[in-house]
C-alpha cells in the first residue's frame, strides 16, 4: 500500500500540521500580535498543506511527490519564521516544521 511506503513522512506532515495549528493559536494570544502576524499567515498555510500532502501520499496520488515539493519549501519558511520568536510554541513549530521539511524534500527526490 501507498501510505506504508510513505509512512514516516505522512507522519512528519501531520505532527506539523498539529504543530502549526496550536503555534497559531498560541499566537493570537500573544500580547503584540501584530508581530505575530507573519507566523500566524505561515502557521495556517503550513498546516492546511501539511494535511493535504499527507492524504495526497496515504492514497498514493501520482503528485505525491510535486505536493512534497512544495510542502517542503512552506515548511522550511515556516520554521524560520517561527525560529524568529521567542514564545515556546514557535520554537516546537520550528523543529516540527524543520523535520517536516526534511522528511518531503527526501520524498520528492
Amino acid at each position: 500500500m501507498a501510505h506504508e511506503d510513505h509512512s514516516a513522512c505522512i507522519d512528519a506532515c501531520l505532527r506539523c500540521a498539529l504543530a502549526c495549528e496550536h503555534c497559531a493559536a498560541a499566537c493570537l494570544k500573544e500580547p503584540e500580535l501584530a508581530e505575530m502576524a507573519a507566523c500566524i499567515r505561515l502557521d495556517r498555510d503550513c498546516a492546511d498543506l501539511c494535511l493535504s500532502t499527507a492524504a495526497f501520499m496515504a492514497r498514493g496520488s501520482e503528485f505525491d511527490r510535486a505536493l512534497c515539493r512544495v510542502c517542503a519549501e512552506v515548511c522550511q519558511a515556516c520554521a524560520d519564521e517561527c525560529a524568529r520568536h521567542a514564545p515556546e510554541h514557535c520554537r516546537q513549530c520550528a523543529s516540527a516544521c524543520r523535520d517536516c521539511a526534511q522528511a518531503c524534500a527526501r520524498m520528492a527526490d
